[in-house]
């Protein structure tokens, strides 16, 4: 199948790599982090965003819906997402908009047709494409590599958002068109890993050594959470730093936590499990900027 599904198509992004850019962020990611910010991004098939404040609970959707997977209640509707197909009757009947299918299926060749209406902003500012999700590198790895071929072809540079959980033979069959890698690192102790993200880290930090032996640009992304991964002796960064130290990695990007996608959780009916989760202070942040300084990293606090 030549084709590819979406999320979002962010134009004019001046995050994720240089320069401004073009982020297509793909559905679908074998993590389950407890802070994440785009959980419409986990699953690889489509979904119904529900929005309760614009209901008006008509019930019409319920009415339409060809696999009865809503029923109509006081004051709003429910979903049985275990039998909706995702076919958008209702989308179709809501006087409110209340709904929206997140996923949408792009060919390469749209998504080539997408990406070529903004070389020119690539060439001016250095910037190019990046690759995102959820995870690109779970992504169907034929479609990735010809999506990255072409762009590679006409002069575009490619950079790969990536968690690092996916068989390395995906990470060889691009590395020849990939300019810079966004490699995420979380958390060295394997519990906690396994505890914040569903996940054991090992393959992560196996194709991290992998990558770099193989050459490859990397920037190394570390989401900042007190309780997660900062405290007052700075112990997860201080693992984090002596993991990547003798690997060819010279730039470091801090994310400090926020809670930006919270309201998402609701619309997809799933709990927001982060509430008790804070963001470092300034003082904080800029102590952790100074110890990988120090360390002969380039680093920067922000995407």
């Amino acid at each position: 199948m030549d084709s590819l599904l979406v999320i979002n198509f962010q134009k004019c992004s001046i995050h994720d790599g240089p320069g401004i850019r073009s982020t297509i962020f793909f559905k679908g990611c074998p993590l389950d982090c407890v802070w994440c910010h785009n959980p419409e991004s986990k699953k690889f098939t489509k979904e119904v965003l529900y929005n309760q404040e614009r209901c008006s609970a008509c019930g019409t959707c319920a009415k339409i819906c060809p696999s009865n997977a809503i029923s109509n209640q006081l004051y709003r509707v429910s979903l049985d997402r275990d039998i909706c197909t995702t076919c958008g009757s209702c989308l179709d009947y809501c006087v409110n908009n209340a709904r929206e299918i997140v996923g949408e299926e792009y060919s390469i060749k749209q998504l080539v047709r997408e990406i070529e209406k903004d070389i020119m902003f690539y060439e001016e500012s250095g910037g190019g494409v990046t690759l995102s999700g959820g995870e690109v590198m779970c992504q169907d790895i034929e479609c990735i590599s010809k999506l990255s071929r072409v762009c590679k072809d006409r002069g575009i540079h490619i950079a790969v958002d990536t968690c690092g959980y996916a068989k390395f033979d995906n990470y060889e069959r691009i590395l020849e068109f990939v300019d810079l890698f966004l490699y995420d690192i979380k958390l060295i102790d394997e519990e906690k890993h396994i505890e914040f993200t569903g996940k054991s880290n090992k393959l992560i930090l196996e194709n991290l050594k992998k990558l770099s032996e193989k050459g490859a640009n990397i920037n190394i992304r570390i989401p900042l959470i007190e309780g997660v991964n900062v405290d007052e002796e700075n112990i997860e960064v201080k693992k984090i730093i002596e993991f990547i130290k003798p690997l060819n990695i010279k730039k470091v990007n801090l994310l400090p936590y926020h809670s930006i996608g919270k309201h998402k959780y609701e619309k997809l009916d799933e709990v927001y499990h982060a509430e008790d989760f804070e963001t470092p202070d300034t003082s904080k942040l800029e102590e952790i900027r100074d110890i990988f300084e120090r360390n002969n990293f380039s680093t920067k606090i922000g995407g």
